[in-house]
């Protein structure tokens, strides 16, 4: 992406970043193909820096929607530490879970780091892993019995899950969508998925957005200025994007993101196969 990237691209790529971050149809994805459309022939490292920073506006937004759990683990786990008798609760157990989870994700993602930036964003991979996902969630959503709360998640479903979490990774297999999938797989019912989903991705893209924030401004990279738009953007617009999820999945299930990612990912290889996108 060339330093001279505009207000208006920053903006849709924050609209972008925010209404699918946690929904599971893959944020990385749909960057991807906008890029592919917007900015063509970019540096993929440099867009790779990018949409990592941009990424912070949707962890701000999860902080504020959950701050006071947030807050309560922090706590708890903090204490727990000390005092034996906080070792039952749940939010103390919580903070260990999120640990746990995460250490996958941060093993992955330093051994392979390279490859993230460059050939794992070519529109063949991600086409699939759109569509092969979308299949996988489809069995979870039917085998899943869905009839365990937050209350009863374990170490071996945080485990489960931050393992699933490092297969986002791939462009085009969702961080919240898998996460979401591993967890229906556990039993977990949709919301508790979703919710411990959200609370993952605090440490795992914070994480990610600081080690790539060196690179912005820099060869390859847009500015510090257009970054800053797209963050604040993807922040207001995650905010509703995650209290628009948790109420529909209270109700619905996922068929309609799989639908999605299925129709979207096809979509994508007959553009492909025609030439009318480039797939790096």
């Amino acid at each position: 992406m060339s330093a001279g990237v505009s207000v208006g691209q920053a903006a849709l790529y924050g609209v972008v970043q925010g209404l699918t971050e946690f929904l599971p149809i893959s944020s990385t994805a749909h960057l991807r193909i906008v890029q592919a459309w917007m900015n063509p022939g970019v540096d993929q490292a440099g867009f790779t820096a990018f949409t990592a920073v941009i990424q912070l506006g949707t962890v701000v937004a999860v902080v504020l929607f959950f701050w006071r759990e947030l807050l309560h683990v922090a706590l708890a786990w903090g204490r727990g530490l000390v005092d034996k008798s906080v070792r039952h609760t749940l939010e103390y157990r919580m903070g260990w879970y999120l640990i746990l989870a995460t250490i996958p994700v941060g093993v992955f993602g330093l051994v392979f780091k390279d490859q993230i930036k460059t050939g794992a964003r070519n529109l063949w991979l991600i086409a699939t892993a759109l569509i092969v996902m979308a299949l996988i969630l489809l069995v979870a959503e039917r085998r899943g019995s869905r009839s365990r709360s937050e209350e009863e998640i374990t170490t071996q479903d945080a485990l489960v899950v931050g393992t699933a979490q490092a297969l986002a990774l791939i462009p085009g297999v969702s961080r919240s969508g898998a996460t979401i999938t591993a967890g229906l797989f556990r039993g977990l019912d949709r919301v508790t998925a979703a919710r411990f989903s959200f609370l993952l991705s605090i440490p795992a893209v914070v994480a990610s957005g600081l080690f790539e924030l060196k690179d912005i401004g820099g060869a390859g990279a847009p500015g510090m200025g257009v970054t800053v738009v797209a963050t604040l953007i993807s922040f207001v617009v995650g905010l509703a994007s995650i209290a628009w999820l948790i109420r529909y999945i209270s109700r619905h299930s996922t068929f309609i993101f799989v639908g999605y990612r299925i129709a979207l990912g096809a979509l994508l290889l007959v553009l492909l196969s025609t030439g009318a996108l480039s797939a790096t």
